[in-house]
């Protein structure tokens, strides 16, 4: 019975805190900071993409005499408005 305080680790080994000191502590801190880690990185690389996603579109730079080239194009302007519109945009 002398042996007791041995028989299950003690206080001086295998404890969080015992013998291993920081190492136990950090074999719990170690593990969240690598996970806070890994959804910043994510949360980032999400909103790095989705931004892109959003500009892209206003990147091309449609301006008005691009939109009436299209709009020409499909018809939903005849010859001489487009003539018209045109020279407006120019003038601008």
């Amino acid at each position: 019975m002398g042996n007791w305080g041995n028989m299950m680790g003690g206080w001086g080994s295998g404890c969080y805190g015992g013998g291993y000191g920081w190492m136990g502590v950090m074999g719990i801190i170690m593990p969240l900071i690598f996970g806070i880690g890994i959804i910043l990185l994510c949360f980032y690389m999400f909103r790095r993409n989705s931004s892109r996603v959003y500009t892209n579109g206003l990147s091309k730079q449609n301006n008005g005499l691009d939109i009436l080239r299209e709009r020409y194009a499909r018809g939903e302007v005849d010859s001489t408005e487009y003539q018209s519109r045109k020279q407006d945009l120019e003038d601008k």
